[in-house]
């Protein structure tokens, strides 16, 4: 029989794909009444639905269907890429109309219900919280170290254009993720213990210092920040912050009444990295006074 893992493999392939159970159709999925007649309790009373294995169904055509929103964003010459909207399974609706057939006596045809996932950041909240300027630092390196400043290009790019509302928690290592070979990362010079060695990812620290320099103001609430082991030449002693993927993380809170705005770039042996936000941004400290 047509399994739904034909369907996924059918899907995931990009191929148009028609059976007496399910038709998958420029990106539309359709089930008949045959499949969902799979997903009665057998063993027990075919009248009732197996929750379990709706729930998996619909897990598996959310992997199919999901889409992921994309933000509004700068780019490199200062113009505004508009924000996407994402696409997901619409659970309500599709439960209401796998049950409605199921129970029904006459055969029918079920079309998956998508819907609209929204982007946090549109176009009109970009420009609000790039209004102001609250926060600004520039280190520098030496580019003729290729590996090292190709790493600090990867990490800049991951925060850049990064919204952080109110009350809400940055995490470098959250927004940046897994530094590896597979995601771009490269071989170069890391402190490890106090010692200089090679690793995966080396000179990102850079990042992670000049941000935090950067966002070290009135209502940014430095929750976890490590220290190296030994002195870095890009800071003045005790402005550093050192990030590992199973260590140390660089993590602050917005206390701002507003949402606030990371641009970083580098280039020309400089990393720069600058804080923004509306002209209504400020400090918020819990109290009235």
């Amino acid at each position: 029989m047509f399994t739904f893992l034909s369907v996924l493999l059918v899907a995931s392939l990009s191929v148009n794909a028609e059976d007496a159970n399910v038709i998958i159709n420029n990106n539309e999925i359709t089930l008949d009444t045959v499949e969902i007649q799979q997903y009665g309790l057998d063993l027990i009373d075919h009248a009732l639905i197996d929750e379990y294995k709706l729930i998996n169904l619909m897990d598996s055509l959310d992997e199919v269907i999901y889409k992921e929103a994309q933000d509004a964003q700068f780019n490199k010459d200062g113009t505004i890429i508009k924000e996407k909207l994402g696409v997901t399974l619409d659970r309500r609706e599709f439960n209401r109309l796998f049950r409605k057939l199921y129970y029904s006596d006459k055969k029918g045809k079920l079309k998956v219900p998508k819907t609209s996932v929204y982007p946090k950041v549109d176009q009109g909240l970009l420009r609000e919280v790039s209004m102001k300027e609250l926060g600004r630092y520039v280190t520098f390196y030496k580019q003729s170290n290729s590996e090292r400043s190709h790493n600090i290009a990867l990490a800049a790019e991951a925060i850049n254009n990064t919204v952080v509302f109110p009350g809400e928690t940055f995490s470098f290592n959250g927004v940046v993720g897994e530094r590896t070979t597979e995601r771009g990362y490269k071989q170069a010079p890391v402190i490890v213990k106090g010692e200089l060695s090679e690793d995966i990812g080396g000179g990102i620290c850079q990042v992670s210092s000049t941000l935090y320099n950067a966002v070290d103001l009135k209502g940014v609430q430095i929750v976890e920040r490590y220290a190296h082991s030994r002195r870095v030449p890009y800071v003045p002693p005790g402005r550093d912050a050192t990030v590992s993927w199973w260590g140390p993380d660089f993590v602050f809170k917005n206390l701002y009444n507003e949402p606030i705005l990371i641009r970083a770039k580098s280039e020309n042996g400089q990393m720069n990295v600058t804080v923004h936000s509306s002209d209504t941004v400020e400090y918020f400290n819990g109290s009235e006074d």
